[in-house]
């Protein structure tokens, strides 16, 4: 006579339970992802000084303070766990003007960080990957007797002009000012003054490519340019076909 036996007990058993609570958190957690996003419409008790409309923070975010002083733009997208703070620690008052403004269109990968202890400005449509850093305030060393870290940093602005592209884990450190449509190369840690239309790369970041208008991009391209995104094609739709869409 066969005996019976407990399906629960039974590796099968085993496989059917683990199989339904692994998507019972898949499912949660995409729950937690779309009411934990913050928007214009769902600020998650966030009060920046502006939310534009289309704007989205996925979820989990990083650290965010200084809200009230942190102006964001219309339809951007900030991946997950990005830090965006607007002064020294939270609980300041840094006065009537906006320290940390993002434009119209600007994409933050997950694991960034942009830390404006003074003013930063970022220009619309600026599209960086993953782990970029970006801060207005470094330690300073004058003293050789006191720990860097006990010594009062030095500030300078940064400003990042419209249409750029910052490739993952550059560091743009206080003082940069990049021109229009810039390229950073991956891992690059970029300093001073970067023309419009330059590629830097390297730490610390140097000019490997110009553009000039009669002789067109110096050292000329390596491959032929990609076909024209049509003029029907939307941002949001833009976003999703490069894949970007999957960064929060």
């Amino acid at each position: 006579m066969p005996t019976n036996r407990n399906v629960f007990s039974s590796p099968r058993g085993r496989s059917a339970r683990g199989g339904l609570a692994h998507r019972a958190v898949q499912a949660g957690w995409r729950w937690m992802q779309r009411r934990g996003a913050v928007t214009a419409e769902q600020t998650g008790g966030y009060a920046f000084g502006a939310l534009g409309a289309g704007t989205k923070l996925a979820f989990p975010q990083g650290t965010v303070f200084g809200e009230p002083w942190i102006r964001l733009g219309a339809h951007c997208i900030i991946g997950e766990q990005v830090t965006l703070t607007a002064g020294l620690m939270p609980d300041l008052d840094l006065g009537p003007d906006p320290i940390l403004t993002l434009g119209d269109g600007v994409v933050i990968g997950r694991g960034s960080h942009v830390v404006a202890d003074t003013t930063v400005r970022i220009g619309s449509d600026v599209y960086m990957g993953p782990y970029v850093y970006i801060t207005s305030t470094n330690h300073s060393y004058d003293d050789p007797h006191e720990p860097v870290g006990r010594q009062w940093p030095r500030m300078e602005p940064v400003e990042i002009g419209p249409g750029c592209w910052i490739g993952t884990g550059a560091v743009i450190l206080p003082g940069a000012r990049l021109g229009r449509n810039v390229v950073v190369a991956a891992g690059a840690v970029v300093r001073g003054t970067v023309p419009d239309h330059a590629v830097v790369a390297g730490a610390p970041a140097r000019t490997v490519r110009t553009w000039d208008e009669e002789a067109g991009w110096q050292p000329p391209l390596r491959t032929p340019a990609p076909r024209p995104i049509p003029t029907d094609v939307t941002p949001e739709q833009l976003i999703a076909l490069s894949g970007l869409e999957d960064t929060p």
